[in-house]
């Protein structure tokens, strides 16, 4: 039986790759993960399947000279292709050592390939979020009219977060805002993962803010990756409160700022819409403030016309009741000697009819018909059982008086 010595096998493949791989060639792999070390690359490459799980697996090494040259010629664009999660394409030498085994020496890279692949990602992202209606739910949420408790998610050594703070606090109003910060990277592969859970956390405590910030300072393009992310972007979607975001790019719109609520180009921006949105609820209470005084004033004048006229009114409704009082007054005092007289008068006859009838029923008058009256002790007598044998009895005629004595 024949044995080979493990170095023999290894010098064997070296001399087969070798033959069949002379010349570079182009793959595709998702870059695992990426170091640095001495100005060299190295990286690991993975290709995963359908199902995530993993295919294929190899290492990479981009030295520094290669480096250097392809830095020449592609610009930031090479640094933003060596990040971790990213689909690269690559033109790599396929070397192996007996000693050390497979490696990939990378001689050339195809950034166009990576940001075509992250924009196939991006809108199969907003599509989902669409398909879900996502897409404008934050939208839809009313902003408070006073944008003051805020809580802002971002790396603490953020150029971009201390623009925004500073921007607020130097503002010429003098209006306050208090910023709560949940700290988050803002890119590389851990992003997507951090601002999710600092979302999480906010929404939590929903009740003490008025709105959410996210912001950063400017970078690569492809260090917006992160906030082309699923499942953060899902999570953004359904928060309570309205999401502003301010990531730091003029040229190109991540799948977050389509989803948030507000979406501004820098931090400095959203620190002015801040300011701006209260301002206009301060300029609204001034312009309320100015239309109640006019119709204050408005009501004040009618009033005091109103009062006016009433007075006038009353003025001139108490000089016709005086007026009317002094005719009657001056009717009556013209009356009241005609009437005095008519009712001394009335009187008068009255008094002659009772004069005359008093004159009619006297008893000198009765006794002159040939009447008489009988009185019995100075009293008038009308019943005889009243009066007693021996009574002395006085009987009054028309001429002289008879006096007798009962038997």
């Amino acid at each position: 039986m024949l044995v080979h010595s493990l170095f023999d096998l290894q010098e064997f493949i070296r001399r087969v790759l070798a033959l069949n791989f002379q010349q570079a060639i182009w793959i595709t792999a998702e870059i695992a993960q990426c170091g640095r070390s001495k100005g060299h690359y190295y990286l690991e490459l993975i290709q995963k399947g359908s199902g995530e799980e993993l295919l294929a697996q190899a290492s990479a090494v981009l030295w520094a000279n290669d480096y250097r040259r392809l830095r020449a010629a592609l610009g930031p664009d090479l640094d933003a292709v060596l990040q971790a999660g990213l689909q690269v394409k690559m033109q790599v030498r396929v070397d192996f050592h007996e000693r050390y085994g497979l490696k990939l020496l990378i001689s050339d890279l195809d950034p166009a390939f990576t940001f075509g692949e992250v924009e196939r990602q991006r809108r199969q992202t907003i599509a989902t979020l669409n398909a879900q209606g996502l897409l404008e739910q934050n939208g839809s949420l009313a902003l408070p009219p006073v944008l003051q408790r805020v809580a802002v998610i971002s790396s603490a050594g953020a150029a971009g977060l201390q623009d925004f703070l500073e921007q607020l606090k130097g503002n010429k109003f003098g209006y306050y805002f208090d910023c709560q910060l949940f700290e988050s990277s803002v890119q590389g592969k851990n992003a997507a993962v951090e601002i999710q859970a600092a979302l999480a956390k906010v929404a939590a405590e929903a009740a003490f803010y008025d709105c959410v910030v996210i912001v950063r300072g400017g970078g690569a393009r492809l260090d917006l990756a992160a906030f082309d992310n699923l499942e953060l972007c899902q999570t953004l979607a359904r928060m309570p409160l309205p999401v502003l975001s301010g990531i730091g790019h003029d040229a190109d719109e991540t799948v977050l700022d389509l989803v948030a609520h507000t979406s501004l180009k820098t931090p400095t921006a959203v620190a002015e819409y801040l300011i701006q949105h209260n301002l206009f609820f301060e300029n609204r209470l001034l312009q309320l403030a100015g239309q109640l005084r006019t119709v204050a004033e408005f009501q004040l004048k009618y009033g005091a016309l109103e009062l006016n006229r009433l007075e006038m009114e009353t003025a001139l409704a108490g000089r016709q009741k005086l007026h009317r009082a002094a005719q009657q007054l001056d009717t009556w005092e013209a009356a009241l000697p005609a009437l005095a007289a008519g009712a001394i008068r009335t009187q008068r006859t009255r008094l002659d009819h009772a004069e005359a009838l008093c004159s009619a029923l006297s008893p000198e008058r009765i006794l002159q018909r040939g009447y008489s009256l009988t009185t019995h002790q100075g009293k008038v007598l009308t019943d005889a059982a009243s009066v007693q044998a021996g009574d002395l009895l006085e009987t009054r005629l028309a001429e002289g008086v008879l006096r007798s004595v009962v038997k």
